[in-house]
C-alpha cells in the first residue's frame, strides 16, 4: 500500500532503499536521538529493512518532486506499541538530517494518525520521544497529542534506558481537531 500528502509518498521500504538508508542512518544525530544505534554499514542497514522496516504499517518517506527517500515512519501494534493494545498503536518517526525542517515529519506523521482513525478505526494512537528530543517532542505538540506520562527508564536499542515521554492522541480530540 501507498499513502500520498501533498508533498510525500509514503511506501514500503526496498532491499534497494539500503544504501540511501545507510547515508540516513549512520548519522549519529539520527538513530540515538530515536533510541537506536547508527547504522554501521550498507549490510546492516539491508537487514533493517527485511527484518524492522518490513513490518506492517511502516513506510519510507519519499519526496515527491524528486523521488528522495528522507525517513521513516510507521505504526506500531500491540507488544510493540507503549500502549500494549492493538487498538491504540504507537506511532513512530525519523527522518534524515539533510531534510530536517522542512515538515516532513509533521507532514508523513499527521498522514499516518489520520490512516489510525479513518481508516484502521483505532481509538487512540500514541508516541513517544526521549526526553530533550525537542524536534520529536514538536511535531506531536503539532499534531495534538497530550502528555500521559514519563517513563524515566525508557527502553532503548542503545544498551541503556533514557527518560521517555509518553504522549497520547485520542479519538475524540483528533475529531475535534479536524472539524
Amino acid at each position: 500500500m501507498e499513502l500520498r500528502t501533498e508533498r510525500l509518498l509514503l511506501r514500503p521500504w526496498a532491499p534497494s532503499d539500503a544504501e540511501t538508508l545507510y547515508q540516513l542512518a549512520r548519522d549519529p544525530e539520527v538513530g540515538p536521538a530515536a533510541g537506536w544505534p547508527a547504522h554501521a554499514d550498507v549490510g546492516e542497514s539491508l537487514d533493517t529493512i527485511r527484518g524492522v522496516l518490513a513490518a506492517p504499517e511502516t513506510y519510507a518517506i519519499v519526496q515527491l518532486r524528486d523521488g528522495a527517500l528522507v525517513g521513516c515512519v510507521a505504526l506500531r501494534f500491540g507488544e510493540d506499541s507503549c500502549s500494549g493494545l492493538d487498538a491504540e498503536p504507537e506511532l513512530g518517526f525519523w527522518v534524515g538530517r539533510p531534510h530536517w525542517g522542512r515538515g516532513y515529519a509533521t507532514e508523513a506523521a499527521s498522514c499516518m494518525v489520520d490512516r489510525a482513525f479513518a481508516d484502521l478505526g483505532c481509538d487512540a494512537v500514541w508516541c513517544c520521544h526521549y526526553d530533550g528530543n525537542a524536534r520529536s517532542a514538536r511535531v506531536q505538540q503539532k499534531l495534538g497529542f497530550e502528555f500521559v506520562r514519563l517513563d524515566p527508564n525508557g527502553d532503548t536499542r542503545l544498551g541503556y534506558t533514557l527518560p521517555e515521554v509518553e504522549n497520547v492522541l485520542r479519538r475524540d480530540r483528533w475529531e475535534c481537531l479536524r472539524a
